[in-house]
């Protein structure tokens, strides 16, 4: 809810004015009820003059009359057409010139790693113009030999929260219209602290690929090889005691 101008001014007003209870009071002008009774016991805001929020077009006498009623009644701010549409524009994030030059990088940084985003997003996000996007994207800026891609969040031009949630955004949009993700930018989806408590993923090193399909032997196998065994006592099969032997002599 809208707050009044000059709260404190105007809770010392309605203190002294009106018997509105301290509870109205502070939920009107967003102060806590014991700043409000501090203020009627003249321990806060002493020496502050009062501001009349009728006289200033914030509340009319006939709000104050059904709160002083009714204890339970919330006051409301008194509408001003005049303030209707005046709500703060919204655009391209103000940089500071001391990180004006560090936008190029960023912007390569985003098209290389994110290109999800659309210019509108990476616009919002680094302060930056759609003409030096496209200029990026297409390596036609004046400086895109000596522009090397740097993430944004490491040069204080957003925050990661902000960066995380417009990839989700864009990743929704995206699958909204039916297209299929890569898995390289399904990873770019997770947030940095998701992706640093993930665990490594599993690979087999090269010296040994292709031994995924690799087995032992079967029972099969084993048999037909054990068939195959030689006796050790065939091998030596000694003449017994008293059997003919070609060295004796008649």
């Amino acid at each position: 809810m809208a707050k009044p101008l000059m709260a404190k001014a105007t809770a010392v007003w309605l203190v002294d004015n009106t018997t509105i209870s301290f509870k109205q009071i502070a939920d009107f002008v967003g102060l806590h009820e014991l700043e409000v009774q501090g203020i009627a016991d003249g321990d806060v805001a002493a020496g502050v003059k009062g501001f009349d929020p009728i006289a200033n077009n914030q509340l009319t006498q006939e709000e104050i009359d059904a709160a002083e009623k009714n204890p339970l009644h919330k006051l409301k701010l008194k509408f001003n057409a005049a303030a209707v549409g005046e709500e703060k524009r919204r655009g391209p994030r103000y940089t500071p010139l001391s990180k004006r030059q560090d936008r190029p990088a960023s912007i390569l940084w985003l098209v290389k790693f994110h290109p999800e985003l659309s210019d509108a997003q990476i616009s919002k996000l680094v302060g930056t113009t759609k003409p030096t996007i496209q200029a990026i994207r297409e390596r036609t800026h004046w400086n895109i030999a000596n522009i090397q891609p740097v993430d944004p969040v490491a040069l204080g031009l957003t925050k990661q929260s902000e960066l995380d949630a417009a990839v989700q955004k864009a990743a929704a949009k995206k699958a909204a219209e039916g297209e299929v993700m890569t898995d390289d930018e399904r990873r770019k989806l997770v947030s940095t602290e998701q992706s640093l408590d993930m665990d490594p993923e599993p690979k087999i090193p090269s010296a040994i690929g292709g031994l995924e399909s690799f087995t032992l032997m079967g029972d099969d196998d084993d048999d037909e090889e054990e068939d195959n065994l030689v006796d050790a006592d065939s091998l030596f099969n000694l003449p017994k005691d008293g059997g003919d032997n070609e060295d004796e002599q008649p």
